[in-house]
């Protein structure tokens, strides 16, 4: 089944896609969270609905992300192996950072850029939604805690990345001299701006619950801004499989019912050899589009603001 967020006529509503082009409203839940939190009883309100909900077209409805305040999204980084050549050193496990909930956006809502962001480009990417509170679970049994998955865009400002570049040498104790610290060199950047800018997060259409996905790990990817495909991936060239990535994250972060994964870039070049990071949202005008299979296509425009920085140091 397909769960979507939306407003209708000025209220927010949740539903269930009942064909290709109609939505049938579930009434007897306010929110996706409060649907989710339900668990196996999800399922009698999403029924009830495609048997006797309001229907409602696609078309005259604002989408929302489908969760449209996650407690959490998590983004992992550097995932696909075909960033494996570049990579001088890397962790042996997942490495993730945390996107805000302020950065959301759903389907048709539009990504803006603005001039002093620089360098802005898409990172089409499969993302997970978590079904039920989970700390520590083993990588066998970590599916069970999978609500479903949906379509994610973790847009990224690579010109922001270089401007918060810190190359400075860090401190540690001395592991011959306890008593001592010692330096060393480090290049570092924060992911705060260019990962959580506003509408850097576009999700959705739909959350596809987790029934319908028989093989997380083997979903076809493509990406295309302004019609021109610029990624064409697949899932299975994750260095991390789903279920590593929940159990990983879940060793440390206690993950909740409505969380987000998204669980890295897929960006094999096109067969033009056309890259996510020829896809510069400063000069490349959009749509910027991501399709998975069986989850279906998220849909955004671009929309350039012509706004300089603000003032934002004191006088």
């Amino acid at each position: 089944m397909k769960l979507a967020s939306f407003q209708y006529r000025g209220t927010d509503r949740i539903g269930v896609l009942k064909s290709d082009a109609e939505l049938a409203v579930i009434d007897s839940v306010g929110t996706m969270t409060e649907l989710i939190r339900l668990g196996s009883y999800a399922k009698e309100h999403i029924l009830h609905a495609l048997a006797d909900g309001q229907s409602i077209a696609c078309s005259d409805v604002k989408w929302h992300p489908p969760v449209r305040r996650p407690g959490k999204i998590c983004g992992v980084a550097m995932n696909n192996s075909a960033s494996n050549e570049r990579k001088i050193s890397a962790p042996a496990h997942p490495a993730f950072f945390l996107k805000p909930a302020s950065c959301l956006i759903g389907h048709n809502e539009a990504v803006r850029v603005r001039p002093y962001y620089g360098s802005v480009h898409p990172e089409p990417e499969l993302a997970v939604v978590i079904g039920k509170t989970v700390r520590d679970t083993d990588a066998d049994d970590a599916l069970k805690y999978v609500f479903g998955y949906t379509i994610f865009n973790d847009i990224t400002g690579n010109g922001m990345r270089a401007e918060d570049l810190f190359h400075y040498w860090a401190l540690y104790p001395d592991e011959q001299n306890p008593g001592e610290l010692k330096r060393r060199e480090q290049h570092l950047s924060y992911a705060a701006r260019y990962k959580g800018t506003d509408t850097f997060g576009c999700m959705g259409p739909f959350i596809t619950t987790i029934d319908e996905i028989a093989d997380p790990d083997d979903l076809d990817v493509t990406c295309k801004v302004g019609g021109e495909t610029v990624a064409n991936d697949s899932t299975r060239y994750y260095n991390y499989k789903v279920a590593e990535i929940v159990s990983f994250i879940s060793q440390f972060l206690t993950l909740e019912p409505g969380d987000i994964i998204s669980c890295g870039t897929a960006f094999k070049p096109s067969q033009n050899r056309k890259s996510i990071h020829h896809a510069n949202f400063q000069t490349v005008d959009g749509p910027v589009e991501v399709s998975i299979s069986g989850l279906g296509t998220l849909w955004n425009p671009l929309e350039r603001e012509e706004k300089a920085m603000g003032k934002w140091r004191l006088s």
